[in-house]
């Protein structure tokens, strides 16, 4: 258990700490905890006029903490309601610690609500959208033969296989050629298959044909244009690209792909725990978001197709 007469600031990198190697949070969530961690101390040391001990956390009012949080919805960089809820489910976090691993309770802090935060539907293309996309990474003038083929079997992985990127891109040497089925590791270290098409097998054994690098087992198989990993920000900007030559919308990322698995299985007749299953979800209240979005495309296709609409 930590000493209560630590500083906070020594608390918050106890709790970074704990978040990163027990709970093997990934890098740029523990980058968006540490930033909230930090404001929200610095908010205390200002507001109270002294520099905070551990001990001292505990006695954070109800009061101090929306008055944290409404400075936070102000100024030049307001954040939206979203945010600001996010915002107080790390600081919750963080006191939960606190209480559970270092005796510094604050149970007075459950009376603070968050905003109301309209639950936002997923957004996915279409399936000509997401064709167009796959087709179109082949045809940049920018890059090399092997380049365009990575970049077509990566969003052929995504949209086939329902993938987050971070996932997409964990594959290695040893995976290739694929087979039936992948086992992937999700969120929360959650393993599950997700089954192959032959398409997204035949567009990764065209890219490994091509791709110039010698790869071990345990290298990714995603390779950059200097050899090193493929990263997430370079598909974000390959399909920022390619959509704007589609003129798609700006909702057309990569995760939207992820979406548009999940949508045009719902709208092909299966059932909500199949796809809660493919997609990795620990609830199915997530997975039953796209009921909503495939039920949104009906109303559309009925309101322009017919004729008494």
């Amino acid at each position: 258990m930590a000493d209560p007469q630590l500083s906070a600031d020594q608390g918050l990198a106890v709790w970074l700490e704990h978040l990163a190697h027990e709970r093997r949070l990934s890098p740029r969530t523990l980058e968006a905890y540490g930033h909230i961690g930090r404001q929200y101390l610095a908010f205390l040391q200002r507001h109270r006029g002294e520099t905070q001990r551990l001990a001292d956390l505990g006695t954070v009012t109800p009061a101090e903490l929306r008055a944290h949080l409404a400075g936070r919805r102000s100024g030049d960089k307001p954040l939206s309601a979203r945010s600001t809820s996010q915002t107080l489910s790390a600081i919750r976090t963080f006191h939960a610690f606190l209480d559970r691993r270092c005796g510094v309770p604050a149970p007075q802090l459950a009376l603070v609500r968050g905003p109301r935060v309209k639950p936002s539907l997923p957004r996915p293309v279409t399936e000509d959208q997401a064709r167009g996309l796959m087709q179109e990474s082949e045809a940049d003038p920018d890059a090399e033969p092997w380049e365009a083929a990575r970049d077509r079997a990566v969003l052929t992985l995504l949209y086939g296989c329902g993938l987050r990127i971070s996932e997409g891109l964990s594959l290695t040497r040893a995976d290739a050629p694929l087979a039936d089925a992948l086992r992937i590791t999700g969120k929360g270290g959650k393993t599950r298959l997700a089954p192959v098409l032959p398409a997204v097998r035949q567009a990764v054994a065209a890219y490994l044909a091509l791709q110039p690098f010698p790869l071990a087992p345990g290298d990714a198989l995603f390779r950059a244009r200097r050899g090193g990993p493929l990263s997430p920000r370079h598909v974000q900007a390959t399909v920022q690209r390619l959509r704007g030559r589609l003129g798609l919308p700006a909702s057309a990322t990569p995760h939207a792909l992820r979406h548009s698995f999940a949508t045009h299985l719902l709208g092909a007749g299966a059932d909500l725990r199949s796809i809660q299953e493919l997609l990795g979800h620990a609830s199915l209240s997530t997975t039953q978001k796209y009921t909503a979005v495939d039920a949104a495309r009906l109303l559309d296709a009925y309101a322009s197709a017919h004729p008494r609409a």
